[in-house]
């Protein structure tokens, strides 16, 4: 799926995910703290660093330590023709605490401290820059390694030393002494005489603090605080490729900002109505093309996605294109609108392809195709009849995300029961992979087709096996919508997902 140039050799072979790693595993039946919960995932660019959020305010870094392992110069790993087979592993590197609660006293609303996204920014001079946001600030930190500098301890010789306070008390016992203005005192300059002379050793019992360096201490500190310009949740935050500015989206507004400059955005999409009564569709996620800086998407609860070019005008109320499904004639229910919301888009690596998740669907799109998506994948059909329960308990509303491969040949979002699922997404592919986020990631292959054939006889086939057993997956296994896999993370480079479940980060790795 790289612009198009497929090799003609056919779909690559399904992977076989392996587990990697586990960052804050909990023991059974240890409670869960609602402030630990993971709520962002986020990969840098050079797939070295990862960063977490969570409902506590906190971002926890990690650092890849298997490829710092490769020793040698750089003549001789340039000289290296293979590739170094390594299992990837991240190591802890710091945390520190993004965003308090608040209070927002005009509207007497509370504002959560939990980090909604995490995004990261170029580096510079080994420092690592990234925004990470909560429902109503950005926040722009520096995260950077500090040498501690201590002094070594006063070596003076204390048989031979005089206290402060010695010569304190013996020079206060003249009081009869004379002064000049300012506290100043003939004595004082005449107490060098010119017979005193050094010993030709030096005084021994007088030696300067030396100034050490210890260990070395990660420092975060925020630059910049970009508040005070949504007036409801902010639900996206998207670096543009120009490296100099991003954009933060909440339900009916997306705004630009420079990252030098905190106190002033633009609005460039407002969907607001005049009057909030003829409200229809609300934003539910916006992201920049990776590499066109005047391009960027965003995702309507309506189900669709609109493309639009900054180059046309100040306020982007037209769109350049827009993607959506056309509805079928006799499918509409009562939950269709809800289950059609887009919870998540991402561009591809390239830009050719956008990936977006509704309740139900994974769907691929073609930026050059806007006639309906080139690739529809049902996430977990088996949860249709059951809608009617999701919407009872809220569950219909979680908002799951999306990822791409690096090289763009699959894809992977999330499902209850901590179950996460990687589908190839080239032509001819029919790669269905159902994980669970355990130390035993594989599960039983799934027996029904996943990707649609956009044959009607296939969609009822796929809803009345689900209806046979409701409360059961593809698989067999009892559903749990407690448990659910919302946030999750591809590698950039490397066939590597991170994923979170509760307060756990897993990886693997293939």
């Amino acid at each position: 799926m790289n612009g198009g140039d497929e090799v003609a050799a056919g779909p690559p072979q399904p992977l076989e995910w392996k587990f990697s790693q586990v960052f804050g595993e909990r023991s059974a039946g240890e409670e869960i703290q609602e402030v630990d919960i993971i709520s962002a995932i986020e990969f840098d660019k050079t797939g070295d660093h990862l960063a977490t959020g969570d409902r506590g305010g906190r971002v926890v870094l990690f650092e890849r330590t298997d490829s710092k392992d490769v020793g040698g110069s750089r003549r001789d790993l340039e000289g290296i023709d293979h590739t170094v087979s390594r299992h990837p592993e991240f190591r802890y590197k710091t945390e520190f605490q993004s965003h308090e609660p608040e209070f927002d006293y005009l509207k007497s609303l509370e504002i959560e401290e939990k980090i909604n996204k995490i995004r990261w920014c170029q580096t510079a001079n080994s420092a690592l820059f990234l925004l990470s946001t909560n429902d109503k600030t950005i926040k722009f930190w520096k995260v950077q390694e500090k040498k501690i500098k201590k002094l070594s301890e006063m070596n003076v010789d204390p048989s031979k030393a005089v206290s402060n306070g010695t010569i304190a008390s013996s020079s206060s016992s003249n009081s009869h002494r004379t002064c000049l203005e300012n506290g100043g005192s003939p004595e004082r300059y005449n107490s060098l005489s010119n017979d005193f002379s050094f010993p030709p050793g030096g005084i021994p019992s007088l030696r300067l603090p030396v100034v050490t360096s210890h260990e070395t201490s990660l420092v975060a500190r925020c630059r910049r605080v970009y508040a005070h310009a949504h007036d409801y949740h902010i639900n996206s935050i998207s670096n543009n490729s120009d490296g100099e500015t991003f954009i933060s989206a909440d339900d009916l507004r997306i705004n630009l900002w420079n990252l030098e400059i905190s106190n002033q955005s633009f609005n460039i999409v407002d969907v607001k109505p005049a009057n909030m009564e003829d409200l229809t569709e609300v934003i539910t996620s916006a992201e920049f093309h990776p590499t066109h800086c005047n391009l960027l998407a965003y995702s309507s609860s309506k189900g669709c996605i609109r493309l639009i070019d900054l180059r046309q005008s100040a306020l982007l109320d037209s769109h350049a294109k827009i993607f959506e499904e056309p509805e079928h004639a006799g499918s509409k229910s009562f939950f269709t609108e809800i289950i059609a919301s887009i919870s998540d888009i991402k561009f591809g690596r390239d830009g050719r392809y956008i990936l977006s998740r509704d309740y139900m669907t994974l769907k691929l799109w073609d930026i050059n195709m806007d006639s309906g998506p080139v690739a529809t994948f049902q996430v977990h059909e088996y949860l249709r009849p059951k809608l009617c329960d999701l919407y009872e308990n809220d569950s219909i509303f979680d908002k799951f995300e999306c990822c791409l491969s690096g090289d763009g040949v699959r894809v992977a979002t999330g499902s209850y029961s901590n179950l996460f699922r990687v589908f190839g997404c080239v032509p001819g592919s029919t790669e269905t992979t159902t994980l669970e986020a355990s130390k035993n990631p594989m599960r039983k292959p799934v027996q029904t087709p996943s990707r649609s054939s956009r044959s009607l006889s296939t969609i009822t086939r796929v809803v009345r096996r689900g209806a046979e057993s409701p409360s059961v997956d593809a698989n067999g296994n009892s559903i749990d919508s407690t448990t659910k896999l919302l946030h999750l993370a591809w590698h950039p480079s490397e066939n590597s997902i991170a994923c979170a479940a509760a307060n756990s980060l897993y990886m693997y790795y293939a």
